[in-house]
């Protein structure tokens, strides 16, 4: 029987966990660090923190771990899977120079521009002057972007050129060398796509669509994610062809020119526009909260398809093809801006998964611990039926929790 280490914290990798939970051939599965709420399906935190390779090398090795999947990005952009497989341990993820896709924009965009993947128009700045004069080329609104990592919250959008200089001028009288991406703003239908990518082969999951903003409606500040849901039917499958042979491929066939092969979770986010599908980001891990609603549909065994996407063995998943799944986020009432209140996590129905993300025990009570608190996940026979579902548990659950009461809602 197997052991399996996860590396990361939240609500995604609560569900990574429980998917390989599934597999008859894995019997133990361990996080790092983990969460106290995972303890509720039997999992097993590990007080060891994602960027401390060398305890997290020696745990696997003195666990005999067979082996170790990385939930989030910090440690793949920092190399774990390099110091991993230089310890001679099965890691699933890209390495450090593949893992520059998500850690700088600037890379990802030129290699998008050098290979002539659609994408938005954007250019490189690392000055106050040289930021406003790409913004008001690119014209209003405009995105702008850190290039580096950010924890989902590195992206904001101006509507005008007085919002856009007020904030280029604040952000620059704190780091006034910072290195920002400018785009040009793209119109759309916006959803993800994960691409689990082997040696020797490629398996996309069900598609996804999330919501980032803070509010109903898509109001207020960009967050890691309040809520998803998937499959995504408003994707026609021609659509999703495209993107799959215009945006995804082509990039990993670009990697593989440029020497730095990209295995895998590739993660995608496509706009699209009127024109096409165009690539908004790409991640090299899987995204949160659309994990949640993706992975629970894989009906095949997880732990063997990883093994075999590491190790050039064919594979063959099988996913469900007839519900809807549906996630909402339960987060601090402040969030995302920081908050010192705790909350206690109430009990749900057994109708309903739930994937903690920041969770501490007081008392013997599970308490909110960040901002992000868990993840409710439904499914159903359509999207309306999982909206009715999960929204009449939420609501009539006492907590002082937030949530948006629109995830899911079709325009």
């Amino acid at each position: 029987m197997a052991k399996v280490l996860i590396i990361g914290s939240g609500a995604r990798e609560h569900t990574i966990a429980q998917t390989f939970q599934r597999s008859p051939q894995v019997d133990e599965v361990f996080v790092a660090p983990g969460n106290y709420g995972m303890k509720t399906d039997g999992i097993s935190p590990v007080a060891i923190e994602t960027n401390d390779f060398p305890a997290l090398i020696k745990f696997a090795k003195d666990q005999q771990i067979d082996l170790t999947f990385v939930g989030n990005e910090a440690p793949l952009v920092a190399g774990v899977v390099d110091a991993f497989e230089a310890a001679g341990l099965a890691i699933f993820g890209p390495n450090q120079q593949a893992a520059k896709l998500e850690g700088s924009k600037a890379f990802m965009k030129k290699l998008l521009a050098d290979a002539n993947i659609p994408t938005a128009k954007a250019k490189t700045v690392t000055s106050l002057t040289d930021a406003k004069v790409v913004a008001d080329e690119f014209g209003y609104p405009v995105v702008v972007k850190t290039d580096a990592l950010a924890a989902g919250k590195g992206v904001s959008i101006h509507q005008t050129k007085v919002a856009a200089d007020e904030f280029l001028t604040n952000l620059y009288q704190k780091e006034p060398h910072a290195k920002l991406v400018i785009e040009e703003y793209l119109e759309g239908f916006e959803f993800s796509i994960f691409s689990l990518v082997g040696k020797d082969q490629v398996v996309h999951t069900p598609i996804a669509h999330d919501y980032k903003r803070r509010f109903e409606a898509d109001k207020g500040p960009n967050t890691g994610g309040m809520g998803s849901y998937s499959p995504v039917v408003q994707v026609s499958k021609q659509n999703l062809e495209l993107a799959l042979n215009q945006l995804v491929m082509p990039t990993l066939d670009a990697m593989k020119k440029q020497g730095t092969p990209f295995y895998g979770v590739l993660y995608t986010g496509v706009m699209l526009t009127k024109s096409g599908p165009k690539v908004i980001e790409f991640n090299v891990r899987f995204g949160d909260p659309e994990t949640q609603v993706v992975l629970p549909q894989l009906q095949s065994d997880f732990y063997t398809l990883i093994q075999g996407l590491l190790n050039g063995k064919l594979v063959q998943p099988v996913w469900q093809n007839t519900d809807t799944y549906l996630g909402v986020v339960l987060v601090n009432p402040n969030y995302p801006a920081p908050n010192h209140q705790l909350y206690p996590v109430p009990s749900f129905s057994d109708n309903l998964v739930v994937n903690y993300a920041s969770i501490k025990s007081e008392a013997n009570q599970m308490m909110s611990d960040g901002g992000r608190v868990l993840t409710t996940v439904v499914h159903a026979p359509t999207l309306d039926l999982a909206r009715q579902k999960i929204y009449s548990i939420l609501d009539q659950t006492k907590m002082g929790l937030a949530y948006r009461n629109d995830i899911g809602k079709l325009d």
